[in-house]
């Protein structure tokens, strides 16, 4: 769980250096400009964009249910960002599996990946697709499968 925070700390850690140099220098209105810049990359790549991830097992039996897709993602994936951003509030309703956090999950992947943890990587009725547009998980969101 610790490796899904080392970016946003990161940044949060260069913010504070790039905005307590200009800060030093005399230039508050920067500094404070630089630290909301690095505050704003620090949240986008950290795991707190994403809905509560639920088990690899947990996602599959919800969708089975319900008939939603399952989401295996990673924080700090920029596709994973992209598909999370451009769904909006209809990501909420998606079944998300953090791989880092569920073996069972990175395994699922790996297995329709040819053995690669390539993310996003969406199940749809049982069907995985690889880093899909998301225009198209959308409409399936919408069709409710």
């Amino acid at each position: 769980m610790m490796r899904a925070w080392r970016m946003p700390v990161a940044l949060v850690a260069c913010g504070a250096v790039v905005a307590g140099g200009s800060a030093a220098g005399g230039n508050p209105a920067l500094a404070a400009a630089e630290a909301v810049v690095f505050a704003a990359l620090a949240w986008l790549t950290s795991p707190l964009l994403f809905p509560r991830p639920v088990g690899a097992a947990e996602a599959q039996r919800r969708s089975a249910a319900d008939g939603r897709p399952v989401v295996y993602w990673r924080p700090g994936c920029a596709y994973c960002l992209r598909l999370r951003l451009r769904l909006g509030r209809g990501g909420r309703r998606l079944h998300w599996v953090d791989i880092w956090r569920d073996p069972q999950g990175a395994a699922a992947v790996r297995a329709a990946n040819d053995g690669d943890e390539t993310v996003p990587t969406v199940v749809v009725a049982g069907r995985a697709y690889t880093n899909p547009d998301p225009r198209w998980v959308r409409e399936q969101v919408a069709a409710g499968r």
